[in-house]
């Protein structure tokens, strides 16, 4: 081969190589881009996403004549409102009210009365004003076999009746002593009746339920207790008080001002005074209140 024609193909070979060398060096850029990882979605679109709702945990102190309903109440609320919890501690309202005020980590007081809660209202440690969410009666409890041969409010009078009876700041205190003057003013009743039947009072139980018990085990001829108790109970005897003489008991509930969830509270209180809550208190022998 000719010298020109050795030139021209060595000029030839070098240009080809040129040639691919550049094609090699812009195609790794190319494959590095298509290898990349996607680029993250924009905080906007993560925060559109909804978010789960907190769980509240509401705690309800409630009268220990309303056990037996709340045990309903609480099965019906939380059906209703998904992500709560409630619970509930009975005891006697006067007992529950100085715990709240000694910083009990309650959400909600729901007492056999109102002047306990409007104790709270008045003292700072609740948020008024009282709802009244309910309304019961009074009667007269007897054990099934009846061992004091009770057949009206007078036989609680009788010597040597044992009669069972609650603490003296307990609400159904308050209201037996009210019936007791009342029947005192019925014909067919002595003038000392209500002083007769409270040297009759063989205990003073710390609530209603603790006194229901005792009538219960037949450690009590009778007691004096609320309707819905006798009601809730197969193992007495309800003799019934005359309507003239009778005490309306009103319940009252407010949110504690402690509360860590005051919403919830309040809205728990609601319910429990609107048709829902009043439909189950009513299954209990509960009235609306007066």
């Amino acid at each position: 081969m000719s010298a020109p024609r050795r030139f021209g193909l060595l000029v030839v070979v070098a240009l080809l190589a040129v040639a691919c060398a550049s094609g090699g060096s812009s195609a790794a850029p190319s494959a590095a881009i298509s290898a990349a990882p996607p680029t993250a979605a924009p905080p906007a679109a993560a925060s559109s996403e909804p978010s789960a709702a907190a769980e509240v945990d509401l705690t309800v102190y409630g009268a220990a004549s309303l056990k037996k309903a709340f045990g309903e109440v609480k099965t019906a609320y939380e059906a209703a409102n998904p992500g709560l919890k409630l619970t509930v501690s009975f005891d006697a309202s006067s007992a529950l009210e100085t715990q709240i005020e000694q910083g009990a980590p309650a959400d909600v007081f729901a007492s056999a009365d109102t002047k306990n809660p409007q104790k709270l209202v008045d003292g700072g440690f609740a948020t008024g004003p009282v709802t009244d969410f309910a309304g019961n009666t009074l009667t007269v409890i007897v054990p099934t076999a009846n061992p004091g041969g009770v057949t009206s409010p007078a036989d609680l009078a009788k010597a040597g009746l044992k009669v069972v009876g609650a603490g003296d700041d307990v609400p159904i205190t308050k209201y037996a002593n009210q019936l007791l003057d009342n029947l005192a003013k019925q014909a067919g009743y002595p003038a000392d009746f209500a002083t007769k039947v409270k040297a009759n009072t063989v205990s003073k139980e710390d609530n209603v339920a603790a006194v229901v018990s005792k009538v219960e085990l037949g450690e009590g001829d009778a007691a004096i207790v609320y309707v819905t108790d006798a009601k809730g109970s197969a193992k007495v005897t309800p003799v019934p008080v005359p309507d003239a003489a009778n005490v309306p008991a009103t319940y009252g509930a407010v949110p504690v001002k402690a509360s860590k969830n005051p919403a919830a509270a309040a809205a728990f209180i609601s319910w429990l005074a609107g048709p829902d809550g009043q439909a189950i208190l009513a299954k209990y022998g509960f009235v609306a209140p007066s």
